[in-house]
């Protein structure tokens, strides 16, 4: 069960409503924004007002994909995260999911994918991106080609500029990605070669179309490929592995359309102790 409005408060340091009963202080603890991840980040895949059937076939790949981490509404919701974000906030915390997805497609924004993260139970960042070409899991391209195993953790790879070489609106992009598709937790004290069964890459590129007035508008379009690994001996004699990548699917390719960054306040919260407070 999510914490209640007046357990939030309280959990902010408002003197009047400290809880009177120390399971209740621990709840509220473990419930809170933590500065080390001591577990997975949940994903909430939603249907919008009008959802295709192409849509729909993406939330369930992603549902597989995050498995099982992930949980699929099946009825559409009325939501609008860039106009009010408090019905999002409410559905994320009432599952126990600090990232989501929300899928529709209609005139004016054909096949959108809107992905966001919550921080303290409040949006952080959302990323509203056009779905363009989709290779999906049970596709007749990937028919017989092995699988990532439920549970396992990604290997994500970031290539581009924009991730890099554009500023603070890149790399917030490809946090939220990260977030997205990883979403593991970030105490991990080792790894084990067996669970690296997957890779996802994500290419960043433009793409031009024409604008008004004769003029040529520029968009970021990401790539998004999945590989299933699998590690064999190296022939060299090394002692590490070396991994073989098979295409798998999904894949997608996104074209960027809106974003919404949190403000500076909710922002440092959200980095306190990471890498970012040092950029």
């Amino acid at each position: 069960m999510a914490p209640t409005e007046h357990q939030r408060s309280a959990r902010l340091g408002d003197p009047k409503l400290q809880p009177k009963k120390a399971r209740v202080a621990r709840y509220l603890a473990e419930t809170g924004p933590q500065l080390v991840e001591r577990k997975a980040k949940g994903l909430l895949l939603m249907k919008g007002t009008s959802c295709s059937q192409h849509m729909a076939d993406v939330l369930r790949d992603l549902r597989t994909m995050k498995a099982p981490h992930a949980k699929l509404l099946q009825k559409n919701n009325a939501i609008y995260p860039f106009e009010d974000a408090a019905p999002v906030e409410f559905l994320t915390t009432k599952n126990d999911a600090s990232t989501f997805a929300i899928a529709s497609s209609n005139k004016k924004r054909p096949n959108n994918l809107l992905v966001g993260r919550t921080f303290d139970h409040q949006v952080l960042d959302m990323v509203e991106l056009g779905v363009g070409r989709y290779v999906g899991l049970k596709d007749a391209k990937y028919k017989g080609t092995p699988k990532k195993r439920i549970g396992s953790k990604p290997m994500l790879v970031f290539v581009g500029d924009y991730f890099h070489n554009s500023g603070a609106d890149g790399r917030r992009v490809q946090s939220l990605l990260l977030d997205f598709f990883g979403g593991f937790e970030r105490s991990l004290e080792s790894i084990s070669l067996a669970g690296l069964d997957h890779v996802i890459s994500v290419t960043a590129g433009t793409v031009s179309a024409p604008g008004p007035n004769g003029t040529t508008a520029t968009s970021v379009v990401f790539h998004v490929r999945t590989y299933h690994a699998k590690l064999k001996k190296n022939p060299n004699g090394e002692g590490v592995p070396l991994p073989f990548l098979t295409p798998c699917g999904p894949d997608m390719d996104l074209t960027l359309r809106r974003t919404s960054f949190a403000p500076p306040d909710l922002w440092r919260g959200g980095v306190k102790g990471s890498s970012w407070n040092s950029r």
